[in-house]
């Protein structure tokens, strides 16, 4: 079994593909499939996230680059910001990730979603894409409610930096 531990930079030439839809991407430690059938295990950081195009060093020195798998997903599309913000407020408000695009939102598919959206004068299409939804505001590092958690990730903390 192919064993990956780490990132690398991304390259032209790789050696596999691992192609996983995003909520595998996900998930940093997991055993699953390349493309070609071969076992692999991740063993990445913790809160790491995998996005299309990334590359992957395995232990044996291959060199695989990941793949954003096409899913079911949502879009809606608008030339008005206004509703697209409003859309992507009340999509985020339900936990739901989002991809943001010029003129547009995708979501995983979700009928119920979908309904709420038109409700807002957002009609959406059923489609079939690779999904890159945003990391979230929090993305760099976890959250902590403390005014000790001095990481990338925290994003309302006033207070002067201590020198």
């Amino acid at each position: 079994m192919l064993i990956v531990q780490r990132r690398t930079a991304a390259r032209q030439q790789v050696d596999a593909e691992l192609v996983l839809p995003f909520d595998e991407r996900r998930k940093p430690r997991q055993r699953t499939r390349l493309a070609s059938g071969e076992e692999i295990a991740l063993f990445l950081d913790r809160g790491s996230l995998l996005r299309g195009g990334d590359c992957l060093a395995a232990d044996d020195g291959r060199v695989v680059r990941v793949v954003a798998a096409e899913e079911p997903l949502m879009e809606g599309r608008s030339d008005d910001p206004e509703l697209l913000a409003r859309a992507a407020y009340h999509l985020g408000n339900r936990h739901c990730a989002v991809e943001i695009r010029s003129g547009a939102l995708r979501f995983p598919a979700d009928h119920v979603l979908a309904e709420m959206l038109l409700g807002l004068g957002l009609p959406t299409v059923a489609i079939s894409a690779p999904f890159e939804p945003e990391a979230g505001a929090y993305a760099a590092g976890h959250h902590h409610h403390s005014a000790e958690a001095k990481h990338a990730g925290i994003i309302h903390d006033f207070a002067e930096p201590r020198r």
